[in-house]
């Protein structure tokens, strides 16, 4: 498939959105038990602001994905029976939420528990149906797989971690070990997660073929042409078009920079008390993730391919 690096931006932006306010609410969750120290409100104000307008830059990316910009709202109207609506109708619901989160710290409200957990419960929705989007697709095999999903949900709450690992440098220094804490395991869950879908995917063995496809048993089957010459909406939207040496660049390259040096760069900026190499982490693992995304969708290989692509 052709990424589209305004879906890319989308679930990337709202990953580390979500990620966020997962790891605001737990660590209000773990203060509240005594278990570690309550931040002030201001880091909870901040961190909901930033959620919030991840979230949104996310949704205003999605804009430039559609054809038809001013009929977006009927997106939500096949919400029974489709993952992309409810994905449109978890996602203002999540930002609305954050954002009533980060009101009632401002104004010192105690329904900060039970805003949370429904932002919680609007966050692992968005995460199922944003996953759900791509794992229902059944003709993609590298995508029709329960690891998807929870390859969403663990670099975006990774990513969301890390971010507020910087955030807690700033507002509240005595939960940086905390949350670089939570950061480096969900990095580490991530990277098995997603190791273990590329060893799925490289073992997949097409359904199709060019003679399932056209009826014909010959064991050779060549094709010559693809009926006309010029490019169309099938050459450019099901194919990236890339080599295989680069296919494989890529892979590699976000799997350094999504997870091994992030890990050590926050390993380290903890050991030295040095938050610029924890921006550094953070920024390297959102490159990273960018890339980790781009190979998502491109290493989904459409059965239309069998025809537009073996064409001499």
């Amino acid at each position: 498939m052709r990424p589209a690096f305004s879906v890319i931006f989308l679930t990337t932006l709202t990953g580390a959105a979500q990620g966020l306010f997962l790891a605001l609410y737990l660590a209000e969750l773990l203060a509240g038990y005594g278990t570690i120290a309550r931040p002030d409100a201001i880091f909870f104000v901040a961190g909901s602001a930033i959620s919030v307008v991840l979230a949104g830059l996310g949704l205003l990316a999605s804009f430039f994905h559609l054809g038809h910009p001013e009929r977006a709202w009927r997106a939500i109207a096949m919400w029974r029976t489709s993952w992309l609506s409810r994905e449109c109708l978890f996602l203002p619901a999540f930002m609305a939420i954050v954002f009533a989160y980060g009101i009632a710290h401002w104004m010192g409200l105690r329904v900060t528990i039970g805003v949370g957990a429904a932002g919680v419960l609007a966050c692992f929705g968005l995460f199922v149906s944003t996953g759900m989007i791509y794992t229902c697709i059944k003709f993609l095999q590298e995508w029709a797989s329960p690891l998807t999903t929870v390859n969403f949900i663990f670099l975006g709450s990774a990513s969301g971690f890390m971010l507020a690992t910087v955030l807690s440098t700033l507002a509240a220094p005595a939960l940086t070990g905390f949350f670089a804490s939570g950061a480096l395991s969900l990095t580490i869950v991530g990277l098995a997660s997603r190791v273990a879908s590329l060893v799925r995917n490289a073992r997949l063995a097409p359904k199709s073929s060019l003679q399932s496809a056209t009826g014909l048993k010959h064991q050779r089957i060549v094709q010559k042409s693809r009926g006309f010459t010029g490019g169309s909406f099938n050459t450019k939207e099901f194919s990236h078009g890339q080599t295989p040496q680069t296919m494989r660049a890529i892979k590699w390259s976000f799997l350094v920079l999504t997870f091994p040096v992030p890990f050590a760069l926050t390993i380290a900026g903890i050991a030295t008390g040095s938050s610029s190499l924890l921006v550094a982490a953070l920024i390297v693992q959102f490159a990273g993730l960018i890339a980790e995304r781009w190979y998502f969708f491109a290493d989904a290989n459409h059965p239309q391919n069998l025809y537009y692509g073996s064409a001499s």
